[in-house]
């Protein structure tokens, strides 16, 4: 059995019998929509009638760069008792044909020990993708699939935030460009979490910048996204937290000059330095999603605060919220330079973390 485990699923290879298990549903269906082009590279679908109704939202940029074949694209609740030999009995006019049945796990009983025993001696000139969430559901059926040495793509849900750094990374690579940790990192705080669009975001840069020379680094995703003021501020508040004072006044610098609000960077780096405070006081052995539900933060931001713990004392995380209070009522109105304000609240953080007090 061929087992993969990757951020992007390699599903260019075509196997008479693949198994997709796992719940990021990103990640799953463009392993389908990979593996349908793959099995019938540039021609056209005939789809059939069965399949129509689902064809249309799920294989998506695929119907515009397939063969002649049948695709039948269904829901394993969807599949009946003896239609499998049915979908995958040889066609009149040749050409085999691509059946893929998603969230297998649905499958009555009956299904599932059908699917199990097609898996062991397959069709000719048939591709059967199935689909599997991974978990209690269905078990049987996972278990069966695999003892037959059907191939195995996993796409567990990435829930951390190294996990999702390496998926940025990734994306580039799809697109034949490098990015560095900078700008994963600046991509991940302007788009957030969601896989689909920060695939989407990696896309798009790819296309509009000129990384094909240079790479992609966090300058070139602060250029693009310039204007998005929250991911401003949070590059402002990650930099100063972790110690790295020339890059946050750099960066805080880029940010006023190009128009964001003082008071959207102060509140950045107040939560920065909360979450410090929140994380650093609970239990080492509390899990990422555990905790970000108590402190209202996903829990990748959990993992990276998490990382950037490293080195604070409590009594230093005290003496940058003290930094960092003053720092928002100057820049609401006591101070005559809220950049100035902020400034000096940034150099108190980065001392605060290394032990000194600048009051």
């Amino acid at each position: 059995m061929a087992v993969r485990t990757a951020v992007n699923p390699p599903a260019t290879e075509v196997a008479p019998v693949t198994l997709v298990v796992g719940e990021e549903e990103f990640l799953v269906d463009r392993v389908v929509r990979d593996m349908i082009a793959a099995a019938h590279g540039p021609a056209r679908w005939s789809i059939e009638p069965a399949a129509a109704g689902t064809m249309e939202h799920r294989a998506g940029a695929a119907q515009d760069s397939v063969p002649a074949g049948d695709l039948h694209d269904l829901d394993g609740s969807e599949l009946g008792p003896g239609e499998l030999e049915s979908l995958t009995s040889p066609s009149l006019f040749g050409g085999g044909c691509v059946l893929v049945v998603r969230a297998a796990q649905n499958a009555s009983k009956e299904v599932a020990a059908e699917l199990a025993r097609y898996a062991k001696n397959p069709a000719p000139d048939v591709v059967l993708i199935l689909t599997h969430a991974g978990g209690a559901k269905g078990k049987e059926l996972l278990a069966g699939v695999k003892a037959t040495g059907a191939r195995v793509i996993e796409c567990p849900k990435l829930t951390r935030f190294a996990e999702r750094l390496d998926f940025i990374r990734a994306e580039f690579r799809r697109a034949g460009l490098r990015a560095d940790d900078g700008a994963a990192r600046a991509l991940l705080d302007a788009v957030g979490s969601d896989l689909r669009e920060l695939a989407a975001a990696c896309s798009q840069l790819a296309a509009d910048t000129d990384g094909s020379r240079v790479g992609i680094d966090e300058a070139v995703v602060a250029r693009y996204y310039r204007g998005r003021a929250e991911a401003t501020g949070f590059t402002v508040a990650d930099r100063a937290v972790e110690g790295h004072l020339a890059q946050a006044l750099e960066q805080l610098r880029w940010a006023l000059a190009t128009g964001v609000s003082p008071v959207l960077i102060c509140s950045a780096l107040a939560q920065g330095v909360r979450l410090l405070g929140r994380v650093g006081s609970a239990p080492r052995g509390a899990s990422s999603a555990a905790l970000a539900a108590e402190v209202g933060a996903p829990p990748w931001k959990i993992d990276r605060v998490r990382q950037q713990l490293r080195g604070w004392h409590p009594n230093g995380i005290a003496r940058a919220l003290h930094a960092v209070a003053e720092a928002d009522a100057q820049v609401k109105g006591e101070a005559a330079s809220a950049a100035y304000a902020l400034e000096r609240a940034v150099r108190r953080i980065v001392a605060s973390r290394a032990g000194e007090d600048l009051s």
